[in-house]
């Protein structure tokens, strides 16, 4: 298939190229795409080394499967134009999460609905992604009714910029040099910020809605009550979250520990083990740990759930979604 990366020079655009590889995806034809500034670097591909293109219209002709991960604005912009072109696009943004007639999928989860699309796939927030995927195969047997979450999200899921100023506010501090940061509000190096995006008038963060709204959207069940606090940590790569998630019905730990070391993508850890992001990088797991009967509310459970955001949280999930629709076009 040919296959077009946009935003091929960022972080992420990096992991899908080396995803695409990993996995042996059948690309007949790599076209890595960024804006103006990155034209004419080299990508390595497959002991290749092929030039970035600046994106255009005529850049999609001919190309079968389109990962975006540009930002918003570049996908509200080229995304259209993409699918006009053939192209079935997987976009890395949250521009179209939450479009009614395109289908937000993880392909552990919710794979039937990529097959629904007219022409453009979303891909799930990173930190909403291990969420789901830790809890979805518990909620099919026992009705998840509500989950809150506390979310520690390493830098890189802001970009190259963000890993910098994570070094730069770690030096400074050790110098004992004052430091103005330019990437978050305030230094993030031996620091944490109890937020991730702006927050609205009730004080909810934009990346807090985004594991409200898109969970609901994926699981299809739109009574789920979440509560969110995103929370930006000095990790370069990984995002951990400390769930508590109440079913319908009465779940023990051995019918947890059961379901989930079954579950696609998961490893499942028993006792009081657990992950850390620095274990984690480089995995395409979404690992589980801690689990434990939750102190105060009945029917549920505490969790510690670790996965590597650049990876399941963003590439290999878009690039198991073009297996998907690359499946249904070989049928």
């Amino acid at each position: 298939m040919k296959v077009a990366v946009l935003g091929a020079t960022g972080l992420v655009g990096q992991e899908m190229i080396k995803v695409l590889e990993e996995r042996n995806f059948p690309v007949t034809e790599l076209i890595p795409l960024a804006s103006g500034k990155s034209a004419g670097k080299l990508i390595d591909f497959r002991g290749a080394q092929i030039e970035v293109r600046e994106v255009s219209r005529e850049a999609f002709q001919g190309v079968d499967i389109a990962l975006f991960s540009a930002g918003a604005d570049v996908s509200e912009k080229w995304a259209p134009i993409a699918a006009s072109c053939g192209a079935v696009v997987i976009d890395n943004s949250s521009a179209w999460r939450m479009n009614p007639k395109v289908p937000l999928v993880i392909p552990e989860v919710n794979p039937s609905d990529a097959m629904h699309h007219r022409g453009i796939i979303a891909n799930p927030n990173c930190a909403t992604i291990q969420a789901v995927v830790a809890l979805a195969p518990l909620h099919r047997r026992f009705c998840l009714e509500y989950f809150s979450a506390v979310t520690f999200q390493s830098v890189s899921g802001t970009g190259k910029e963000a890993l910098t100023e994570l070094d730069d506010s770690i030096r400074s501090n050790l110098e004992g040099k004052p430091f103005k940061p330019e990437v978050y509000p305030l230094p993030i190096g031996f620091n944490v910020l109890p937020h991730i995006g702006p927050m609205d008038e009730s004080g909810v963060s934009e990346e807090e809605w985004k594991m409200l709204h898109e969970s609901r959207k994926i699981l299809h069940h739109h009574r789920l009550q979440v509560s969110c606090t995103t929370v930006r940590v000095p990790v370069r790569r990984g995002h951990s979250e400390a769930i508590v998630a109440q079913f319908g019905e009465h779940i023990t730990l051995e019918e947890a520990y059961a379901i989930l070391s079954e579950a696609p993508g998961v490893e499942v850890m028993t006792g009081n083990n657990y992950i850390t992001p620095l274990q984690a990088a480089g995995s395409d797991l979404v690992y589980v740990g801690r689990i434990r009967y939750d102190m105060g509310m009945p029917r549920a459970l505490s969790m510690w759930v670790v996965s590597d955001n650049l990876r399941k949280g963003a590439a290999l999930n878009a690039v198991q979604i073009a297996e998907l629709v690359s499946s249904k076009a070989d049928v």
